[in-house]
């Protein structure tokens, strides 16, 4: 996919750009404007058929059969067998290092499996590593994950707390970036989702936040954050609080005041005597 240039002729500033570059990778853009224009909807030339089978002469040995087909993989079935192997996060961890059912892997630099304090109360729950993710082998650590670092301040939250009432736990759908950071295809999601929801189970976390589609995808079946935001629903049995993903509000500000009002509706669940 190529990047367009949707700011020329417009003057913005420097975190600005940064935010519609980032916005351009998420979407795919993986190469800039070409010297040339490329015409992708040209016809492409069928590839020539494959020469009629010759009959054997009598004598000579008969052509061997065509090798079969190799059979599908369940992918889910197989990681559910996995990850029900795992009697700790640590197990768990290795046990998703050992699977081999998304080709993802071959592209990502480091296995990204989570950060924060696994004892914490609030599990985040994001969509994939980005880039910066990938380099230094932990969830949220670029600008949305600084972001995602502030946004939870504000309500007295951190990854560092190690009190489990002020702690955070974080994690992704996917442990691998995806190539260019596109957004997660639906078989890798199902492919995962065992290990997901047995990190879930491992952590006990007593609310579960799911940042962005993704996650909203994995684990409630339904996309439309902009919808889902702030309503408190089920998934892995406990609550979970779909909220919009600090890239989306890098892009557009204003949506901050919304995100605001999801982090107090859940200081308010955190309070002690609070209904779960």
């Amino acid at each position: 996919m190529t990047a367009a240039p949707i700011w020329k002729d417009i003057e913005v500033d420097a975190a600005t750009a940064l935010a519609l570059l980032d916005w351009q990778r998420e979407m795919g853009a993986d190469e800039p404007i070409l010297d040339a224009p490329v015409d992708r909807y040209a016809e492409v030339a069928p590839a020539p058929a494959p020469p009629a089978p010759q009959p054997a002469l009598p004598g000579m040995p008969a052509a061997p059969a065509a090798a079969a087909p190799a059979p599908q993989i369940d992918l889910p079935a197989q990681a559910t067998a996995m990850a029900a192997r795992a009697g700790s996060l640590s197990e768990l961890a290795s046990l998703m290092q050992d699977f081999d059912g998304l080709d993802i892997r071959r592209g990502a630099r480091n296995f990204v499996f989570a950060d924060g304090n696994p004892g914490a109360r609030v599990m985040i729950l994001g969509e994939a590593p980005g880039e910066e993710e990938d380099r230094q082998g932990r969830p949220f650590v670029g600008r949305a994950g600084q972001l995602l670092d502030q946004m939870f301040a504000a309500i007295g939250l951190s990854r560092q707390a190690v009190d489990a009432e002020r702690a955070l736990y974080i994690t992704n759908v996917l442990p691998w970036r995806p190539p260019g950071n596109r957004r997660p295809e639906q078989a890798e999601i199902d492919a995962m989702l065992p290990f997901v929801a047995r990190h879930v189970e491992l952590a006990a976390p007593d609310f579960l936040v799911l940042m962005g589609n993704t996650p909203c995808q994995a684990v409630l079946g339904r996309q439309g954050i902009l919808r889902l935001r702030g309503q408190w629903t089920q998934g892995f049995d406990r609550p979970v609080l779909p909220m919009t993903h600090p890239a989306y509000l890098l892009r557009n500000p204003i949506a901050k005041r919304d995100s605001w009002v999801d982090l107090l509706s859940l200081q308010a669940r955190l309070q002690p005597g609070a209904q779960p």
